[in-house]
Order: structure tokens, then sequence, then C-alpha cells
């Protein structure tokens, strides 16, 4: 085990967090990871309406009696979804642990912890981070350039990200983006975090919901078959690079509005492809993390695999490494 700030604050056993994933994140796979000892999110919004909500959180609570949370992701949009409503089946449901994200999050932050729910928010930017932590915000989440989903539009890998962010805020740091193995709990340790996240890592796992074409591309892709798309509509996404992110990306080349790409990076359209198994269906998220994929193992072994990693580097590999001042002179 590992003890850090964040394993004390959610109650889990591992400094390990299970990204919140459109379509991905549902009881099996949640549950499998709160099971391992991490800390596994239910994606809010992958459910249809607040009672679906509920229901997903009933069904997960059957699978697992540990702690896990439930990603809120708020974006702003013309007819947005009942957030309060969802919020409101998150608070009734018993969760403890809540992960928000997006636009304007402090009507949430102080729902959710004026009843007692502690809060995890994801931000892209130091200057969001310092915010969130102002609004009341328990712990920050802080994604770097390498992650799936949105990185936003400052393009700041972890290596700087997370330091950065260390410097100035005080809550407990999660580290986002390119996450997959040991080595990476270790360093991102090292640089001043107090847990990882890991999204398209979990997607390989034998218990994530979606179709095995998809879990056997993460392993064949290496770092590079990535794309980033919706970036001239200041909405970037890190996106598995197919057929349809190379014709997204053209369609922006040309300065298209995006009415004409909009029919291509539907999220149902994704979904479909995600129960299918056609990967050229539609878009799919997926960050550079791919070319540390090597295998499809249960969410238990990897797990325990990334921790054994982990303890080794830094009891084993690193202190190794360390010798004492008057020895390296005498040598």
């Amino acid at each position: 085990m590992l003890k850090t700030r964040f394993t004390d604050l959610v109650g889990v056993d591992h400094p390990i967090v299970q990204g919140g994933m459109q379509w991905v994140g549902t009881a099996e796979l949640v549950s499998a990871v709160a099971n391992a000892g991490a800390l596994g999110m239910i994606t809010a919004l992958t459910q249809p309406t607040p009672e679906a909500l509920a229901r997903e959180i009933a069904r997960t609570k059957e699978m697992t009696d540990k702690p896990f949370g439930v990603n809120l992701t708020i974006l702003p949009s013309i007819n947005p979804p009942p957030y309060a409503e969802y919020r409101r089946a998150i608070i009734e449901s018993g969760v403890k642990v809540v992960e928000t994200a997006g636009y304007k999050p402090q009507e949430h932050i102080d729902d959710f912890k004026a009843h007692g729910v502690k809060v995890i928010h994801k931000c892209t930017a130091v200057r969001h981070a310092v915010s969130a932590e102002r609004m009341g915000a328990d712990a920050i989440s802080i994604d770097g350039f390498e992650c799936a989903g949105h990185p936003g539009e400052d393009d700041i890998p972890g290596l700087i990200l997370i330091p950065a962010a260390a410097d100035q805020i005080n809550v407990p740091i999660v580290a986002s983006g390119g996450f997959a193995d040991g080595r990476g709990l270790a360093a991102a340790l090292a640089l001043g975090a107090d847990a990882i996240n890991m999204g398209t890592r979990f997607c390989a796992t034998q218990e994530a919901p979606i179709h095995p074409a998809f879990k056997a591309a993460l392993v064949e892709n290496d770092e590079r078959a990535t794309d980033i798309i919706l970036r001239s509509y200041r909405n970037s996404a890190r996106v598995a690079r197919n057929a349809i992110s190379q014709a997204v990306r053209e369609l922006e080349a040309q300065g298209k509005p995006f009415a004409e790409v909009a029919h291509l990076v539907k999220g149902a359209r994704g979904r479909e492809g995600l129960i299918s198994g056609e990967l050229d269906h539609g878009v799919w998220t997926a960050g550079m993390a791919q070319g540390l994929i090597h295998d499809i193992p249960s969410v238990a072994e990897l797990v325990d695999r990334i921790i054994s990693e982990a303890v080794e580097i830094m009891t084993g590999r690193l202190s190794g490494l360390v010798v004492a001042r008057g020895a390296a002179q005498a040598a």
C-alpha cells in the first residue's frame, strides 16, 4: 500500500483513480476498481436521466462495499442536462466522493460540500486549479496535454503542469494524463501529486464495458496514434486516430464550420462503435498512454502491478542511487 493525503481523503487503499469516461464508467468497471482498492468513478452523463444514475449507483453498491465516486462534467450548452437533478441523485444515493469538471462548478461544489461530499475538481490549467481550490474543492485533478479527452488549449504536459500546480495549491493533487504503470505513479508522487488518474489504461482491462476490438487496438497502438480534433472551435479533444478523426482534421484544415463536422463527432455515433467493435464508426477517446499498454489484465491485476512497481522503484532502484556525501567523496 501507498498512503497519501488523497487515500486519507477518500478512504481508499491505493492512490489510483479511474477516470470518469463517457460510456465506460459504469457499474462493472467502477465496482472492479473499487474492489481492487482504488477509486472508481461512475460517469453521471453516461446515464440518460438522473433516475437512471440513481439506479446505476445502487447497482454499483450491490457489486462493492468499497468507496467509489461519480464524475459530473458541466459543459456550457443551449439545452443543458438537468445538472441540479443529477447532483441531487448523487447526494441522495449517499455517494461521498464526486469529481466535477468543466464550466462554473461553484454551485455544485457548494451543494456537494453542504451534504458532506468530498469534491475533486478536474482542471487543465494551474490558474483554474487555484480558482477551484478557492471555491472549496477538496482535491484537484490536474490534466496534462497527454490526456485523452479534453486537454484544454494551453498544451502543457504533465511534467511541467503537475509540479507547477503543486507549487500553488494546498489540497491533494491527482495527476491525470499519460499514466498507465507504476513508473508513472512513482513519477507523479515525486512531482508533488498525491494520486494518479487513469482512463485509457482502464479501458484495456477485462472489466471495461467496451468491445474487445477496442481493447486490442489500445494494445496494438503506440503513443503516436492519437489526433487532436476540434481545436479550431476551441474545444480540443484527443481521440484515437482513425478514419473519422482524420476526416475531422481535414475539414478543420479547410476552415469548415462546426455544423459540417458535428455529424462525425456525435457521442451517439462513438458509442455505437464501442458496442459494435467497428473502430472507424465514430471518434473514440484515447490518450498517449496507449504506448504503455501491452496487455489486457483484470482490474485487480493491473492495480496490484502498478502499486508493486511503484513501491519497487521508490524503495529499490531509486533508493539505490542515493549515496551519502562522505561515501561519494571517499570513492
